[in-house]
């Protein structure tokens, strides 16, 4: 078959956040044939909601003069009318919206998306961050063709990368981010060479069993400090920084509660001497708290109505002599 030169490729793209601007960009730059980018809606935002704050996506395609749209519905008929006569040869997106048919088989060449794991683990909406939470010294990404089930299409390539014991999800996000540009430009080639050779992911045997990536909620990111280890705690606060970030509620002996969020934290294993969730503090340099298999020292955090800062900081700030208790 007669394949097309890549700036005679029409290309689609479809993505949201900054994660999706990378591969965006580097497709721009690389002098491929980008026909239209689709994103999400303006989303209304400030104290009254009057104010619309357009995409990363979209700022980046505005910017480059690219035909931008933005369907309420992917199923609405008059975007499905518009977007196929956009075209396309192919279709990519990251970090978008699950698609319906109509929709990821319309173009001749497929619809690819670009998802920050090795799949099949970690399919869902959080990927990057349930792999630092449960402590995985590897990780990756990976394009694959779109099929019914969400992130379940046959592989395309993967690249991993490790993730070192101090890294939180900012720094694994980045790290993926800047890979997974060039991922998508190497799989266009491919696909435009035709030199691929899709592995479906039940052919993946030596994953061991299945974990899940969903949606992190406001509840999702609380601070568990009966029912975890340091080492989760530790990893549990990398995996959410710095953002949305873990939280818990601190309470002295009268009852007394002040929101935490927290950002960064050490380990010290030990056998503590205090019951769990006991804060032990010398009021200067240190703030940690008894958990079960040592203390976690709680490095950089932010009381509600406050701005992020280091312990020492905090501690300059914040006078108690009472006993503190993390709830």
């Amino acid at each position: 078959m007669m394949m097309k030169k890549k700036e005679d490729l029409r290309i689609v793209y479809m993505g949201t956040p900054e994660f999706a601007v990378e591969s965006l960009k580097r497709l721009v730059e690389g002098g491929y044939n980008v026909v239209g980018v689709i994103t999400m809606p303006d989303k209304p935002v400030g104290r009254h909601q009057d104010k619309l704050q357009p995409s990363a996506v979209k700022q980046y395609a505005v910017e480059h003069g690219l035909r931008v749209l933005q369907p309420e519905r992917l199923k609405d008929p008059a975007f499905v009318d518009e977007l196929r006569s956009l075209q396309a040869d192919l279709q990519i997106v990251v970090a978008f919206r699950m698609l319906p048919e109509v929709v990821w088989a319309m173009p001749p060449l497929g619809t690819f998306n670009l998802h920050a794991s090795l799949l099949p683990q970690y399919r869902g909406a959080a990927p990057i961050n349930w792999a630092v939470i449960n402590g995985e010294t590897e990780t990756g990404i990976t394009t694959f063709f779109l099929r019914h089930e969400i992130d379940t299409g046959e592989i395309i390539q993967q690249v991993r990368i490790p993730i070192a014991d101090t890294d939180n999800v900012g720094v694994v996000h980045d790290k993926l981010m800047e890979l997974g540009g060039q991922l998508v430009v190497d799989t266009v080639d491919r696909i435009l060479a035709d030199d691929i050779h899709p592995i479906p992911q039940e052919s993946i045997a030596d994953c061991g069993p299945l974990r899940p990536a969903p949606k992190i909620f406001k509840e999702t990111c609380r601070m568990d400090w009966q029912g975890k280890t340091l080492k989760q705690l530790y990893d549990f606060v990398r995996g959410l920084s710095p953002y949305p970030a873990a939280w818990t509620e601190m309470k002295d002996s009268t009852g007394k509660a002040y929101g935490l969020k927290i950002y960064a934290t050490e380990k010290e294993p030990c056998t503590p001497g205090e019951p769990v969730g006991t804060v032990v503090s010398n009021g200067k340099t240190y703030f940690k708290v008894a958990v079960d298999g040592g203390y976690l020292h709680l490095k950089e955090i932010q009381l509600t109505g406050k701005k992020r800062m280091a312990i020492e900081d905090f501690l300059r700030g914040f006078r108690t002599t009472d006993e503190l208790h993390m709830d």
